[in-house]
């Protein structure tokens, strides 16, 4: 009997701040909409920037095919759209690959690149990253 005395108090505590706040007092507070989510439509080719950093030659401008050559079989695959994300792993660093279709090519090719270190996910040299991966 006193879970459900406490349930109905509670309920009716309840009640009581949502007609406060929500009343007729004045209020000029429209509802808020929850807005609806939807998958990412692919965009198309596009024009996109590509990261020119010395010592990623290699990596930026390539295709998921030749990057999984380098590196192998990527951790993590991640598809937004016809927009990509690998992430490649090893013991001293992750490198995170990401690849977008461009007017000049069908598949979609890496275009930034961004590391850090395996152990507490500080930045390091994306450079380095790739270099210690490809000795792996």
């Amino acid at each position: 009997m006193r879970p459900l005395a406490t349930a109905c108090g509670l309920a009716l505590l309840l009640a009581g701040c949502v007609s406060a706040s929500g009343g007729g007092g004045g209020s000029t507070r429209t509802p808020t909409r929850v807005p609806s989510v939807r998958p990412a439509a692919p965009s198309g080719a596009r024009d996109p920037s590509f990261q020119t950093i010395r010592g990623l030659e290699g990596v930026i401008g390539v295709t998921e095919r030749e990057l999984e050559r380098q590196f192998g079989a990527p951790r993590l695959r991640v598809w937004e759209g016809d927009a990509r994300k690998l992430q490649f792993t090893g013991r001293a660093c992750l490198l995170d690959v990401y690849l977008y279709p461009t007017s000049g090519s069908k598949t979609p090719v890496a275009t930034y690149v961004d590391a850090r270190r395996s152990s507490d996910g500080q930045d390091v040299d994306r450079a380095a990253c790739v270099a210690a991966l490809r000795q792996k």
